[in-house]
């Protein structure tokens, strides 16, 4: 299965996904108003995607400073997010993409073999778009640790 692979200059897809408590949102609500950083994790209240996830929450004040929402997207489902944001008091907006429509979109789905059998997974991916909706940055496989500070290292970087 070849993905797609975004690249910085391209447009970001549009999307609409429901979040925690099961509001629909909507990618291009965001346009000229926030940028959006957009990351994708493998599943709810795992430790690298927990970790990632604190780290996100822990600098919300600071992405807010630059007209920036911090978005996560995993497969899980509506009720896992919102057990998860609440168990971990996370900031980050948490949205639902269980058929993967999105994440396809994204070229973030990739194979992995477990237990001899092929599985879909999520691969941790980041994708920072302006407030015209183009992608300026775009990071596939990240490792979660220290993650955050990096984007919002790239966040300070934009003009």
């Amino acid at each position: 299965m070849q993905a797609v692979q975004m690249t910085a200059g391209m447009d970001a897809p549009h999307f609409e996904l429901p979040d925690a408590d099961m509001q629909s949102f909507s990618i291009t609500s965001q346009l000229g108003k926030k940028n959006v950083v957009l990351y994708f994790y493998p599943r709810d209240d795992t430790p690298g995607c927990t970790l990632e996830a604190t780290e996100f929450s822990d600098l919300d004040e600071e992405f807010a400073k630059y007209d920036t929402i911090v978005i996560g997207v995993s497969r899980d489902d509506c009720l896992s997010h919102a057990s998860f944001r609440d168990k971990h008091g996370l900031s980050v907006l948490l949205l639902s993409d269980t058929e993967a429509r999105v994440c396809k979109k994204y070229g973030v789905m990739y194979e992995k073999e477990v237990d001899g059998h092929k599985k879909l997974s999520i691969k941790r991916s980041t994708f920072v778009i302006d407030k015209q909706g183009k992608l300026r940055h775009v990071e596939y496989g990240v490792q979660a640790h220290g993650h955050a500070q990096e984007i919002l290292n790239v966040i300070k970087g934009m003009k």
